[in-house]
């Protein structure tokens, strides 16, 4: 621990004297501050969360992708999912019930309005929902891969399932619903731009040009009471040098050395990374010798996971274990069997005991196989993604210490995304873990996402199969007992621990930068009620838990 504590300070050291060095002017030092807008009142936040191309296009169709990120600020879901752990809290739907595994109930919230006060059905969620399963484009979170067909009742709504399937909930809960006595009337709602928006949300659509707009309060919305910002602005151009200078209250961006940045421009400037994510090593199972578990164990335990975690991220996460579960967010499903919480310490002569195990042994700085050829592979990330070029470039280092020759392979983000789902790789950058468990491991390790390699995947790009892994899912998906779920987990943690189908190195981050000087409650720490990205559906809650900051005057 010694080294890595001073590894650490050494990096923190080089960062803070690049950052003085790029604010170097004339050959003086500057310190970069925050200078907030002073038109911009007490009352409105102003956030980095919208960005053009350069300018913005008038779209608020809260489905497709390139819509206005505030658009899922006015559309809300039946239910709020927070990715951190996966918990679920009721927004649209007051409550629900499974009564099997193959049936949800739906109560719909009462009170609720859309934004031109037409009151919210359940007539309006089994439109959304038959909207959705005639435009298959719009289903984004894919629904109808579960749904069988949907029931409206006078304050209920039903989902029946195509079978057995409780974690639809989820996926069926976090659906953005529309006003069916608008969108009825669209001919193509997998195209239509919806330039005036009218949803159930917190907010409504304000001033509107091409290189900044505004949202205004909605004063009937269901909570009104706990929304106490009265005015939203998302500029179209947003730097990084923007984001530290311009006086954001909210902002979500990585950014080099944050407390000399971001930290140092206000007193009160604040920013929060949760895990979010594992950054892993993912091999091609079907290509050889990755086929073999212990090269896989081999590669794990000769690996510095303080050392990759330290250079990838820049100091700000943690070395990931290798359970696929993200710590401490999902500390409760953790097998309390597992050592050190699945963090795989390097051990050298660990690692060359199990690729001897393998039929490779050390001759020189090389390791060989029986015929004296070298262990060698190409490692594949994406060109851009910096903190992952890090990491791949560590992963590299450490190996070439245990004899093995490793090559890096950087193609563009589109192309290093056909590499891993078409399985044109050897090893990858890649990810597991999700804050919803049961989607993480099946993601991972299910064999329904099994194509051999040169076919097209969506899951699964390490092409895993295991009986014993499907058969755990098929039950998770039988139960509705929450106490059998937390079991199937920890069996699944089991499978990823133990066969490695991939090796976690550090922890991704979530990097919410905000600034506490007019509202307070961002989420925190010691408060993450809701990961602190400002877009999707997590700035709803977020938006009912800040309170204005009252002036003194």
């Amino acid at each position: 621990m010694p080294k890595t504590r001073t590894f650490r300070r050494w990096r923190r050291a080089a960062l803070a004297g690049i950052a003085a060095a790029a604010l170097a002017v004339s050959g003086c030092s500057i310190q970069i501050t925050s200078q907030p807008d002073p038109s911009i009142g007490d009352d409105t936040m102003l956030i980095n969360a919208d960005h053009g191309n350069p300018l913005f296009s008038r779209n608020f169709n809260p489905y497709l992708t390139n819509t206005r990120t505030a658009a899922r600020w006015m559309y809300e879901p039946l239910i709020l999912v927070n990715p951190l752990d996966g918990s679920l809290t009721p927004w649209l739907a007051s409550e629900w019930e499974q009564p099997d595994a193959e049936t949800i109930v739906m109560t719909v919230r009462e009170g609720v309005e859309w934004s031109d006060g037409t009151p919210f059905t359940p007539e309006d969620v089994a439109f959304t929902f038959e909207m959705l399963k005639e435009t298959p484009a719009n289903d984004i979170y894919g629904a109808w891969q579960h749904l069988a067909g949907v029931e409206a009742g006078d304050d209920t709504v039903t989902f029946h399932l195509q079978g057995e399937d409780a974690p639809a909930l989820s996926i069926i809960g976090k659906t953005f619903m529309v006003p069916a006595h608008i969108w009825a009337d669209v001919d193509d709602p997998g195209t239509w731009r919806n330039e005036e928006p009218v949803g159930t949300g917190p907010f409504v659509l304000g001033n509107y040009n091409d290189q900044q707009y505004s949202m205004d309060r909605n004063p009937d919305y269901w909570q009104a009471d706990s929304i106490e910002i009265e005015h939203i602005i998302l500029p179209a151009t947003n730097t990084q040098l923007d984001t530290v200078t311009r006086g954001y209250d909210w902002a979500y961006s990585f950014i080099s050395d944050v407390e000399g940045t971001w930290g140092a421009a206000s007193e009160h400037n604040r920013f929060w990374f949760p895990p979010v994510g594992i950054i892993s090593l993912m091999p091609n199972l079907e290509q050889a010798p990755f086929d073999d578990v212990d090269v896989r164990r081999g590669i794990a335990l000769a690996l510095d996971r303080d050392e990759i975690a330290e250079t990838a991220s820049e100091g700000y996460m943690e070395p990931a274990g290798q359970t696929g579960l993200i710590l401490p967010n999902q500390e409760e499903y953790l097998d309390p069997a597992i050592p050190d919480g699945g963090v795989i310490a390097q051990d050298r002569d660990a690692a060359l005991e199990s690729f001897a195990d393998a039929g490779y042994t050390l001759e020189g700085d090389r390791l060989v196989d029986g015929s004296g050829e070298q262990l060698s592979f190409s490692l594949t990330t994406a060109n851009g993604y910096s903190d992952w070029t890090r990491a791949a470039q560590a992963v590299q280092r450490q190996l070439g210490d245990v004899g093995i020759d490793v090559s890096l392979e950087l193609p563009q983000p589109a192309g290093y995304q056909s590499a891993i789902a078409n399985g044109d790789f050897e090893m990858a950058i890649g990810g597991m873990g999700n804050g919803e468990v049961y989607q993480a491991f099946n993601s991972l390790l299910s064999s329904d996402f099994y194509v051999p390699s040169g076919e097209t995947t969506a899951n699964n790009f390490e092409r895993f199969r295991s009986d014993e892994a499907d058969a755990l899912l098929t039950e998770y998906r039988s139960t509705v007992d929450e106490e059998r779920q937390t079991e199937i987990v920890r069996e699944l943690q089991g499978i990823v621990y133990e066969q490695m189908p991939v090796i976690g190195l550090y922890y991704g981050g979530s990097w919410g930068l905000f600034n506490d000087a007019k509202f307070t409650g961002w989420p925190s720490a010691e408060d993450p009620y809701m990961i602190p990205q400002n877009y999707d559906s997590a700035p709803l809650m977020i938006f009912t838990r800040l309170e204005r900051v009252e002036d003194d005057k």
